[in-house]
């Protein structure tokens, strides 16, 4: 049986056509993978590019990616929603079929080597692939996002994996890269009523496993006797989340990552969201899925409604196409099952 493993680099350009294609067009050129799903994002001035393949091919058309992102994306120029520490902000390494994930630790510290010698990139491993548990999560590693990253490089603490922790040319360029090894993560954003960004960050601040700080009748933060900020742990583990304004849709959105859809599945997310909006005087109106999703986490959420709406649905068809109206994954663009369901592009 082949190996195959995925892999979702996001790249920090979401409007010029240009760039974007000839991303696409680097990867398509390698022989052993194939090119699923590319994912651009205006208003996060953002593309999710998912391809799978052959475990060598696919380090390869990740290092090739990195080189045209590298040329063609400045970072002093760079603005958007999404939060980002460079031109090639994050590469993982996903595993889908007859592959470890300790083979996949393996191929993020192939790429990282690599890309670092090739390119001169900070590079900085994640997830599973994390050297130090500081490093685990990325947000953790991305925190002040490419504008902090001169003052970072130089902190002993933040000394990069792989390549240079001076803030060169190329650095300045094209920021820093985070690569990693990790299960298959949902991008799941949940859409809201509201204009005001601050209800959506109040509500990613809830749910969010790592929750938001302390405070006092006065509102001041809360600190422990050693000066660290005491937390209110968040309501779903195994997410990340934050509050988003999407200028393209006139929408705020909850944006999450879903880094273990056994644990915290989509439409546990999206009723919790729905709970939170309403407690704070708005509603969910929809969801979006950005990437690719596995089979069973949408056929899981069409168990779950048709279960709650007692429509004794069997066929994974009708539970996918349940999922999709319950969720109102076709708000914004039309969600099309061919199209976003890895199981089905592998086909």
């Amino acid at each position: 049986m082949n190996k195959i493993v995925e892999c979702v680099p996001n790249f920090s350009e979401g409007r010029d056509a240009k760039i974007i294609q000839a991303i696409a067009d680097s990867i398509e050129k390698i022989q052993g993978v194939k090119l699923l799903n590319l994912e651009p994002d205006k208003d996060y001035n953002r593309v999710v590019v998912t391809f799978a393949g052959e475990p060598q091919a696919a380090v390869e058309a990740a290092l090739a990616a990195t080189g045209i992102a590298c040329e063609m994306i400045d970072m002093r120029r760079h603005q958007g929603e999404h939060p980002r520490m460079g031109a090639t902000d994050v590469v993982p390494f996903v595993p889908i079929s007859n592959i470890t994930m300790d083979e996949c630790v393996t191929l993020a510290n192939q790429y990282g080597e690599r890309a670092s010698q090739l390119f001169g990139l900070p590079i900085y491993l994640y997830a599973q692939a994390a050297r130090k548990p500081e490093r685990k999560k990325l947000p953790d590693i991305r925190k002040g996002e490419y504008e902090m990253l001169a003052p970072k490089l130089q902190d002993p603490n933040w000394k990069p994996d792989f390549g240079p922790n001076d803030y060169t040319d190329r650095v300045v360029k094209s920021g820093a890269t985070a690569t990693g090894a990790r299960f298959f993560l949902i991008a799941y954003n949940v859409n809201l009523e509201t204009h005001e960004v601050s209800i959506a960050d109040e509500i990613a601040a809830r749910i969010r496993e790592s929750g938001r700080p302390k405070k006092d009748a006065q509102g001041n933060v809360m600190k422990d006797e050693t000066g660290k900020t005491l937390r209110i742990a968040g309501s779903l583990r195994e997410t990340q989340g934050k509050g988003i304004y999407m200028d393209a849709h006139h929408i705020t959105q909850v944006s999450m990552n879903l880094l273990n859809y056994l644990i915290t599945a989509i439409h546990t997310a999206y009723e919790e969201c729905k709970k939170e909006a309403q407690s704070l005087g708005t509603k969910v109106t929809g969801s979006e899925i950005v990437g690719l999703v596995p089979k069973d986490s949408i056929v899981m959420a069409g168990k779950f409604y048709s279960e709650k709406l007692k429509l004794n649905l069997h066929n994974d068809n009708d539970l996918i196409q349940c999922a999709i109206e319950q969720l109102g994954l076709s708000q914004l663009a039309p969600f099309e099952p061919n199209r976003k369901i890895i199981d089905y592009m592998l086909q």
